[in-house]
């Protein structure tokens, strides 16, 4: 299952650290009362803006390939802000989240990727269905999605009912990438994340939605490509203060994933605290109807979801040093795939 799965993240999706000004506020400086009460702003704020924020249905453009491929790095390579050191990132990346209180809540991430020798789809039906019935998401973008799809990323970053997370620049492989290039594949997408953000907040000025809700100035969670990592790759993001998540519940197969079957073997591995893995770049087929049914089947159970921030706000990571889709090594395959980096070039 994990090198299928590989497949359908490929297709989607030592020099010293640069000095960055650090962000005057960031969620990690925050404590976790006062993290659970920005959460709670934003869903006032979207029940006062009802669907206000909803993303227009399905375009030819959202399609996979449709917008023509862009190789070139970010317009700006550096980016104007930062965080403050994370040590726990070298204890390994998060799996999921333990809950003292017990309490059903886990969180639904998706990842939207491409690699750099082709552009991905943005598969609008998803998220425009999470807008619909209200569930939180931490979207996980690779920097260079993020151009090729930059009008709904704009509109994405303006609706408080999504995290967004790093996904590196063109789906480099952090097993095999040289420092320097690990480097590449993270500050790219933070400078891409940055520019975009500034072209939001300008969108949202400009809107008729009521008020208005600030947007974070900085990526804080990194999600690995193909799940890999090593020790040098986590004590990169440490560096730059990111918190690497991966998930402990695999959703989608690399085959047709809408199906009933495959939903209740899904929700039978959630618990407490569960991140679940979904891809929405238009590459697993059938992943909207899988997502539906488990999304629904997990309500029906009592769950409801949240952020990986709010997640973390709400109890302890548990962490492990190999990064994986089920079971350890079943992603090890993936290094002689997809490219000499994973980015598709040979």
């Amino acid at each position: 299952m994990g090198a299928a799965l590989g497949l359908c993240a490929g297709l989607a999706c030592e020099a010293a650290l640069p000095r960055l000004a650090l962000a005057e506020e960031t969620a990690q400086g925050l404590s976790r009362e006062e993290l659970l009460a920005d959460y709670e702003a934003r869903r006032l704020f979207l029940e006062e803006n009802n669907n206000d924020l909803r993303l227009p249905a399905l375009q030819a453009r959202d399609r996979r390939g449709s917008i023509p491929n862009d190789k070139r790095p970010p317009a700006r390579r550096t980016p104007e802000r930062s965080l403050p050191p994370n040590p726990e990132a070298t204890k390994g990346v998060i799996r999921r989240i333990s809950i003292p209180s017990g309490e059903k809540v886990c969180a639904l991430t998706f990842d939207m990727c491409e690699l750099e020798t082709s552009t991905s789809g943005f598969d609008t039906d998803m998220i425009i269905w999470l807008q619909d019935n209200n569930i939180p998401a931490t979207l996980f973008m690779g920097g260079k999605w993020m151009r090729t799809h930059e009008r709904r990323v704009r509109e994405v970053l303006r609706d408080p009912l999504f995290e967004v997370g790093n996904h590196a620049w063109a789906h480099g492989n952090f097993g095999l990438l040289t420092p320097a290039r690990m480097r590449e594949e993270v500050l790219d997408t933070q400078c891409q994340y940055e520019l975009l953000r500034a072209r939001a907040l300008k969108d949202a000025a400009r809107s008729t939605v009521g008020g208005t809700l600030p947007i974070p100035e900085v990526l804080r969670f990194f999600r690995f490509p193909y799940g890999r990592c090593t020790p040098q790759a986590l004590a990169l993001l440490a560096e730059y203060g990111l918190e690497p998540v991966q998930w402990d519940v695999v959703a989608e197969t690399g085959g047709n994933n809408a199906s009933l079957a495959r939903s209740r073997h899904v929700v039978s591995q959630v618990k407490p605290g569960s991140i679940l893995l979904f891809h929405a770049n238009m590459v697993p087929k059938g992943s909207f109807q899988l997502l539906r049914y488990v999304a629904t089947a997990l309500q029906r159970q009592g769950y409801r979801f949240a952020t990986v921030g709010e997640l973390l706000a709400m109890g302890t990571p548990e962490r492990e040093l190999e990064g994986y889709f089920e079971k350890p090594g079943d992603n090890a395959d993936l290094d002689r795939r997809f490219g000499s980096e994973g980015t598709g070039r040979r």
